[in-house]
């Protein structure tokens, strides 16, 4: 079936459904309808609908520093991306008091970056107070004993904004997007999958179907509970003052491995701060599949402590200012942090695309050409995104320091 004929129908209007329906319109396909439970785009339940999401190719393993490197060379480009993003480099480091995990994973992290030709130039070794505030003047806290590097081939993507843009794009190149109505069933005819059938009861008919409905799509597809586990984070914010906000614009992205990270100041003075660690599942009792309840608006009283410790070390005049907009984010989390962008096995027509394991919005100029080729090709070629069977989606991720907690534990 040619392009302009095929039926596609992307379930999910995140991260990575919009850049699969913008890499489709774009390659020539004319009939693409993106469903979203959401009644905005983005939602208030993706994970990209944030203020900013950090944007940089440190990684304890080289294969996706490359992937990030060509992401960037996306988001300082193209028209559509490049108005969203702000390089103002990656202040990475551990507190004094950081464990032997997160300084090994911060060593790796440098390693994947640190003789590549493309940041030949953009690192500078953090090993003193000094160090930092020749880098970063405005972080006043006492930092004392703070060792890392900052890494100005980095910076962030204001993450909400970047979705709108790109769900205005497809809009215009013809993508058809329904809104505020969530997909209650798959539709199949045999083994193969024609379709979804909405919870108003709309059905809607497809040559192929592809889920990309983040840390929520076990909810229509169980099997994949096992490699993919709803995983969240803590996000607060501070409000500045313009004042407040002035000398604080144009920091770098500032992250303690052991702590959390912060970014500057949006337009508004909002300053956002999220704190470190493995995050919180919410497991249903009888099968252990995490997935993430409807209301995200609010965050577990052991992260405000949290998350004030970061600011007293890195901002302390705000540590205890009030902290607004606070909530949760969820990822899907796989416990090796690779991808799942494959065929359902034993299903015919159906696609999954997921497994973001927090570092996935960076590449949303990408992801979308990732799902096409797997489209195309009718298999996923590259192993480690290959839907894997007996995947262990509970597992500790290696660069985590800490260990998940759930949620069902403090209701």
């Amino acid at each position: 079936m040619s392009r302009a004929n095929s039926m596609v129908l992307i379930i999910g209007g995140g991260t990575f459904g919009l850049s699969t329906a913008y890499h489709l319109a774009n390659a020539g396909y004319r009939n693409i309808t993106v469903l979203e439970k959401g009644a905005t785009v983005p939602s208030p339940l993706s994970a990209g609908n944030d203020l900013n999401k950090i944007v940089r190719a440190e990684y304890e393993e080289p294969y996706y520093a490359e992937l990030a490197l060509a992401a960037i060379a996306e988001w300082t480009s193209n028209p559509l991306f490049a108005p969203h993003y702000r390089q103002v480099g990656y202040l990475l480091g551990n507190s004094a008091a950081a464990l032997e995990k997160s300084r090994t994973s911060l060593a790796k992290s440098l390693a994947s970056i640190q003789t590549h030709p493309a940041f030949a130039g953009q690192i500078t070794p953090i090993n003193s107070r000094e160090d930092i505030r020749a880098v970063a003047p405005a972080l006043d806290g006492a930092m004392d004993g703070w060792v890392g590097y900052f890494n100005r081939l980095a910076g962030y993507a204001r993450s909400a904004d970047a979705l709108r843009a790109t769900y205005d794009a497809v809009n215009g190149l013809g993508v058809g997007i329904a809104l505020d109505d969530a997909v209650a069933t798959l539709d199949y005819d045999g083994h193969k999958c024609v379709g979804a059938t909405t919870a108003s009861g709309k059905r809607y008919t497809a040559d192929v179907v592809i889920l990309t409905m983040g840390a929520s799509v076990a909810n229509l597809l169980p099997s994949i509970g096992h490699q993919v586990t709803g995983r969240s984070w803590a996000i607060a914010h501070v409000q500045l003052t313009p004042e407040e906000a002035a000398k604080l614009a144009g920091i770098p992205v500032t992250y303690s491995r052991d702590l959390g990270f912060f970014f500057e100041p949006d337009p508004t003075g909002l300053l956002k701060v999220s704190p470190s660690g493995s995050g919180y599942t919410n497991k249903n009792k009888e099968t252990g599949i995490s997935v993430p309840p409807e209301d995200n608006n609010f965050m577990p009283p052991a992260e405000e402590e949290a998350i004030r410790k970061v600011l007293r070390e890195h901002l302390p005049s705000l540590a205890e200012r009030p902290l607004v907009n606070t909530k949760i984010c969820w990822c899907a989390d796989t416990a090796d942090t690779d991808y799942i962008i494959d065929f359902v096995p034993g299903k015919e027509g159906l696609i999954v695309a997921t497994g973001d394991s927090g570092h996935a919005f960076k590449m949303l100029p990408l992801v979308g050409g990732w799902v096409k080729d797997v489209l195309e090709n009718g298999k996923q070629d590259i192993a480690r995104w290959a839907w894997k069977e007996g995947n262990n989606a509970g597992g500790e991720v290696s660069w985590r320091v800490g260990k998940s907690r759930d949620l069902n534990d403090y209701t």
